[in-house]
């Protein structure tokens, strides 16, 4: 028996004194400080008020939050309580919330007063500002004891239907978490790892926070403006000792910060995923600060997987090894055949479908769950190899999803946003390399008859239909568009048959 948040606030028995968390304003100054034994009291807190709802195990809560300590509180509380959290992006329109919580059949929503609500909450209960203070105010109550196989926590991902694609994870993902210790972080309980993203960003409650406090680390959490040059300062000032971040904010740091080697001393290493490291990035970065930067690889239905890391010397171009007792393996395209392909060849990339970290299972999609594994193996949808010494050599994606900035997106959800503007005929979307490194989602438009080419009308458009970061960033208007004979669009063709993007 177990539980995802009392595995997280316990496993490394922590001194309740301790620092969990520490909420940083500009120049580092400590706004929230949370304490091991204070963060479990509060947890426990929610967890007690939740119940008190009468809410049946295992009801979906939809959080609708934004960068603040209330979305851990709820998102571990909520679990503690023997329900299942859907952690959201803040920067969701109320059309798509409307989507996540008719497919999540969630029970309740959690809200902060300032997020997007979806239009239309369906069944859905409404907690807001005043009901989440009262949940912190709950006399606390034990943690539900699960099975490892319970739900605790439901993700969505881009789905190449264009509809978003729930990954339910079981209460046994935090026990699954454990290789990235040594294989990617190389963590431990005197560290103070600082996460460049937001509370509601998956990226920061698995990495920044499930993570550091599985190991009885500090957790720094940023919550000011985002200029990149401001990152330097923040590290030096915070005194952290690990930094996980994106690619593109290395490269964003380079460009606009201070970065030389006497900078930040007490970092030892940066930690970098949701995109591929280019090499010359990861150069760049090297030098300018003399510390390694260690890459890892992974998707929403297990995490990280692959990665480089103190145990795991870099190879430029590749994201690493297996992290410790993982087992991942190349398979063919023939879909009945299960062997793995010997080292160097190319084919599919699996993970052993045994891996704690793996998700149960597609919310409510059980044809798309099927497809996913073939014998033992669950198939991430990356083509790769496998050199003779384990190193990972990524090939791409099999399907369209794009990567922007982090977070994958699936070219027909903006097709499909787009195909709603009355001066669009048809649409495909793709992302167009920018730079070395640096792809941008590119929206290649035919116009409907008599109407004039207007970026400025499709993005405005684009706004009130999807989050920022799902929007194209460029519009080319052409005359057709490349498909199969049967009429299915080779998003392909037009990526490479594009000039790069000025």
């Amino acid at each position: 028996m177990t539980n995802l948040a009392q595995y997280c606030l316990t496993q490394a028995n922590p001194d309740p004194d301790r620092a969990a968390l520490l909420v940083l304003g500009p120049g580092a100054v400590v706004r929230e400080r949370w304490s091991y034994g204070a963060l479990s009291d509060a947890i426990h807190c929610v967890a007690a008020g939740l119940r008190e709802k009468d809410l049946a195990p295992g009801a979906r809560v939809l959080l609708r939050l934004g960068h603040s300590s209330d979305f851990p509180l709820m998102f571990f509380g909520a679990i503690g309580a023997g329900l299942v959290p859907v952690p959201t992006s803040a920067m969701l329109t109320a059309e798509e919330c409307d989507v996540l919580v008719a497919d999540s059949g969630a029970a309740v929503i959690l809200h902060d007063g300032h997020t997007t609500l979806p239009s239309d909450p369906g069944a859905a209960r409404l907690l807001g500002p005043d009901e989440l203070a009262a949940l912190k105010r709950a006399a606390p109550a034990p943690f539900f004891d699960l099975d490892d196989d319970a739900p605790a926590f439901l993700v969505y991902t881009s789905g190449t239907s264009g509809r978003p694609k729930g990954v339910l994870h079981a209460q046994r993902s935090a026990r699954g978490r454990a290789p990235m210790a040594r294989g990617w972080y190389g963590i431990g309980p005197d560290d103070r790892l600082l996460h460049a993203g937001a509370f509601n960003w998956t990226y920061t409650l698995g990495v920044g926070l499930m993570d550091p406090w599985a190991n009885g680390a500090t957790s720094l959490v940023y919550d000011g403006p985002r200029d990149p040059e401001i990152w330097p300062e923040l590290l030096e000032a915070s005194g952290a000792t690990l930094f996980a971040a994106v690619p593109s904010l290395y490269r964003r740091i380079l460009k606009y910060g201070d970065v030389h080697p006497g900078r930040f001393p007490s970092l030892r290493h940066g930690l970098t995923a949701g995109e591929a490291l280019a090499p010359a990035l990861h150069a760049a970065w090297c030098d300018a600060t003399a510390r390694p930067l260690y890459e890892a690889l992974g998707m929403s239905e297990i995490s990280t997987y692959v990665s480089s890391g103190p145990e795991t010397p870099t190879r430029p171009g590749s994201p690493g090894r297996a992290q410790p007792g993982r087992r991942i393996a190349i398979l063919g395209p023939d879909s009945a055949d299960a062997t793995p392909l010997p080292a160097g060849e190319t084919g599919l990339l699996g993970v052993h479908r045994g891996d704690p970290g793996l998700m149960l299972r597609y919310w409510e999609r059980p044809e798309d769950t099927a497809a996913a594994f073939r014998g033992d193996w669950f198939l991430t949808g990356d083509r790769a190899s496998i050199d003779g010494e384990g190193y990972v050599w990524y090939g791409g994606r099999t399907d369209d999803v794009m990567n922007a900035f982090g977070y994958r997106v699936a070219p027909q959800e903006v097709e499909h946003a787009l195909l709603t503007h009355p001066d669009v005929q048809d649409v495909a979307v793709t992302d167009v390399e920018a730079a070395p490194g640096v792809s941008l989602i590119t929206a290649f438009v035919i116009l409907s008859e008599g109407a004039h080419a207007d970026e400025t009308a499709l993005a405005e458009h684009a706004a009130g239909h999807l989050a920022e970061y799902k929007r194209p960033k460029a519009y080319r208007f052409v005359e057709t568009l490349p498909r199969t004979p049967s009429g299915k669009l080779r998003r392909k063709d037009l990526r490479s048959g594009a000039r790069p993007l000025a």
